[in-house]
């Protein structure tokens, strides 16, 4: 089993109402990790790919909270293709996994939540050092 088989699309509860729907993610309940940090991607011009890069140690769970993007994510001999356009279900990657976004819709809102606070030192940004990682 490669780490790729371990990236999952996770529904969210949804709670539906006349007035308006609610969504909520509780760490360690919905996700599997505890939540440090949360960033939002948004004002994506059209054509541009975020990301491109892969963590030592940080799990990510994505969500598209408006509008709709791809993800991809790479490992060694095979790569996964995922849409994300709605926000009631997000996408988990493991640490050590290339992935990158694109396809960004107008106006897209994407939220990120993340197991660690941010350390440039996390990233790897070369691909081939990132498939010893994929294993």
């Amino acid at each position: 089993m490669t780490k790729l088989n371990l990236v999952k699309l996770i529904d969210l509860p949804k709670i539906e109402d006349p007035r308006g729907n609610l969504t909520f993610i509780e760490e360690n309940n919905h996700i599997p990790f505890k939540i440090k940090r949360v960033y939002w991607i948004y004002d994506v011009p059209g054509g541009q790919i975020r990301g491109g890069h892969a963590f030592k140690n940080q799990k990510e769970f994505i969500v598209a909270l408006s509008g709709s993007l791809d993800i991809v994510v790479k490992g060694i001999k095979e790569e996964q293709r995922y849409q994300l356009n709605r926000s009631y279900y997000g996408l988990f990657i493991p640490k050590g996994l290339w992935r990158h976004m694109e396809n960004f819709s107008t106006n897209a809102v994407v939220m990120v939540l993340s197991s660690t606070t941010f350390d440039e030192a996390d990233y790897i940004r070369d691909f081939n050092e990132s498939l010893s990682l994929s294993i």
